[in-house]
């Protein structure tokens, strides 16, 4: 029988440049920890993209080891301003329009949220969550109801959730970023961390990854998905 996880917490991550995957897959299984995964059709390091074929077993594996997947848009879209008539200055930092700023409908935006969802239920035959985590966490109250009419629900994160593995290694080093998470996170707290960041040159995962997950269950905290999350549950 599971024990109850009275005092959980949510560890969540965004696609990367998938570099340091298959590792921090191989911590989650370790530690018996499930999480929620934003996917987003990323570059990754082997010059392909976070969910191209070459990537559907890991994301098939991980969906069978009962982790969640959610959209992430498809290319990295960030949301940058709204416009008038309910349409949007958006700017994907991935894909052929990389880097562009693009005049978006709020069906337009819906289509980047289902296209990353139905390639993950293609990929590994389980239905994505009806959430997802806009690029940067940047969003508007438009863009947001935009969303919800399609059926999506945003997910940010907690202050003391944010692990800190976008920023440079320099300032931020790993053993500093450890520590903080440990001293700050409470139960109730939904953490953010990539499977891969381009400009950080000492990786965050998973060298940090699985000291944070012993320390957190020492001081009496149990990892959950989004799915078990009081705001965010759903039924399939």
């Amino acid at each position: 029988m599971a024990v109850p996880c009275d005092k959980p917490v949510y560890l969540t991550f965004d696609t990367g440049h998938m570099g340091v995957a298959p590792l921090v897959a191989e911590v989650l299984a370790r530690q018996q920890v499930k999480v929620t995964f934003f996917l987003a059709d990323e570059p990754t390091l082997t010059g392909g993209t976070a969910l191209d074929d070459t990537w559907a077993p890991w994301w098939r594996a991980r969906a069978r080891e009962g982790h969640v997947l959610a959209s992430h848009t498809w290319h990295h879209d960030y949301w940058v301003a709204d416009k008038p008539g309910n349409r949007f200055v958006i700017r994907p930092s991935a894909g052929p329009d990389q880097g562009r700023r693009l005049d978006w409908t709020a069906a337009d935006y819906c289509t980047s949220l289902q296209r990353s969802s139905d390639r993950a239920r293609q990929m590994t035959g389980v239905a994505a969550a009806p959430l997802f985590r806009a690029p940067g966490g940047k969003t508007s109250p438009a863009l947001l109801a935009a969303a919800k009419a399609c059926g999506y629900t945003h997910v940010g994160w907690s202050a003391a959730g944010f692990l800190g593995d976008e920023l440079p290694s320099d300032t931020y080093p790993n053993d500093q970023l450890l520590r903080q998470a440990l001293a700050r996170i409470r139960p109730g707290d939904i953490l953010l961390a990539h499977l891969g960041i381009h400009s950080r040159r000492d990786p965050w995962a998973p060298a940090v990854l699985e000291p944070l997950i012993v320390g957190l269950k020492a001081r009496g905290l149990c990892f959950a998905t989004l799915r078990d999350h009081p705001a965010y549950a759903w039924t399939p």
